[in-house]
């Protein structure tokens, strides 16, 4: 991002509190996710970005039951980003992705055409949900609701597939525009088993 029109911050010139989130990130991560950095840019609306992130993508962290799992709700992510042509989630969360699913393939093939994937039948079907919300919201209907309760997922898992799709909608478009570039760290990681 070196060329970007949002040059990413100095670390040491950020608030504590980002400040110490980022450098416990990058401790356990190896390295510092762009989007970070990129968002820290206004202190205010990376708290309030990362906030509703985590409350999302880690319920269990505030006390909140969830029917999907790590790896639904990073499939989530890289099949929407995928259809909203975002470089940045595809690649950050294929990986993750790939991490959870222990599936080296699966990444690239939910962000091509999930429906192709090799996924399960239920995963298929959470998919199917998450790119209507994401392509055709105000098409979504009680038959929607009802392929999703064949698969065993409750009203509760639909509301947070289409919250993790329309807060990733708001990602993308803004790694999007502002030249959000990933991390090349993401495109190697959870393609190769680890050295043991």
């Amino acid at each position: 991002m070196s060329d970007a029109r949002y040059p990413l911050p100095d670390l040491n010139t950020l608030p504590e509190d980002l400040k110490a989130k980022i450098l416990e990130v990058q401790e356990k991560a190896g390295f510092v996710p762009n989007v970070f950095l990129a968002l820290a840019r206004r202190p205010a609306e990376w708290r309030a970005f990362f906030a509703y992130h985590d409350a999302l993508m880690t319920p269990e962290t505030a006390g909140r039951e969830s029917g999907l799992t790590k790896g639904d709700r990073e499939m989530i992510v890289t099949t929407t980003s995928a259809a909203n042509h975002c470089l940045y989630c595809v690649v950050a969360h294929g990986a993750i992705l790939r991490i959870h699913e222990k599936k080296p393939l699966v990444a690239d093939q939910v962000a091509v055409n999930h429906r192709k994937a090799d996924i399960s039948p239920r995963q298929r079907a959470m998919l199917d949900f998450a790119m209507k919300v994401c392509l055709a919201s105000h098409q979504i209907d009680d038959a929607d609701f009802a392929a999703l309760h064949a698969h065993g997922f409750s009203d509760e898992d639909a509301w947070d597939i289409a919250a993790i799709t329309a807060f990733f909608g708001l990602s993308n478009r803004m790694a999007s525009f502002s030249g959000m570039t990933p991390n090349p760290e993401f495109y190697l990681m959870g393609r190769v088993p680890k050295a043991k």
